[in-house]
């Protein structure tokens, strides 16, 4: 009997061929960095506040300069016609050359402060801060000068109202009552004037500091 021939044996399957690995999922984006909020602006009521002081600033001072500056009366002194101005107390005369330099001053800032456009930040924060530095120190620098104008002037007149007798210095105004008079009603426009500007710096030291935050950047110390 022939023996079978020995069927061969099959052969073995290709071994499967590897998965490709996955690809890295790429990285997210890193987020955004939050722009910085602005710095809240002034409360309207603040700003209503201001513009009615520099305004009222603007009155006062006006006032005190006209009266002092047109204050005059002649009377008759030991048969001798004398007529007494401003002039004749130096003391009167600064102070009325200084309310009139602070009510210009203070009528342009209340100019610049109604058409101030109080944009948001920008390239023009150095100038606003120069604007702001400058009104503080120039704000500051009128009450100073204004109510010690006003205080030299009271002690001034003080001498005519009731007399230096160690020194032989007669009452005036016992003689030149209505300039007196006049001269008493500037003196009190002047200091309610140089009260309002007190407070005024403290409103200008406000938007002044203001823009030291990290926030406050912006094109206009005051925003109207």
């Amino acid at each position: 009997m022939e023996a079978t021939a020995a069927a061969p044996a099959p052969a073995p399957a290709p071994a499967p061929a590897p998965a490709p690995a996955p690809a890295p999922a790429p990285a997210p984006a890193p987020a955004p960095a939050p722009a910085p909020a602005p710095a809240p602006a002034p409360a309207p009521g603040v700003v209503r506040a201001e513009r009615l002081l520099r305004g009222g600033c603007v009155v006062m001072a006006a006032t005190a300069a006209l009266l002092l500056g047109f204050s005059a009366e002649t009377k008759t002194v030991l048969f001798v016609r004398k007529t007494a101005v401003t002039k004749d107390v130096q003391a009167l005369w600064v102070l009325t050359v200084a309310a009139a330099a602070a009510a210009g001053y203070h009528f342009a800032q209340l100019i610049r402060c109604m058409y101030c456009s109080g944009a948001g930040a920008g390239d023009g924060h150095g100038g606003a801060m120069a604007v702001a530095w400058t009104s503080f120190l120039l704000d500051k620098g009128c009450a100073y000068v204004v109510f010690a104008s006003t205080a030299a002037a009271l002690q001034a007149c003080m001498v005519g109202l009731i007399g230096v007798e160690d020194l032989q210095w007669s009452k005036l105004c016992n003689i030149y009552t209505r300039f007196c008079e006049q001269a008493a009603a500037g003196m009190l426009c002047s200091f309610l004037a140089a009260v309002g500007m007190a407070v005024l710096s403290a409103f200008s030291a406000l938007h002044l500091f203001r823009l030291y935050s990290p926030t406050g950047r912006r094109s206009c110390p005051q925003q109207y």
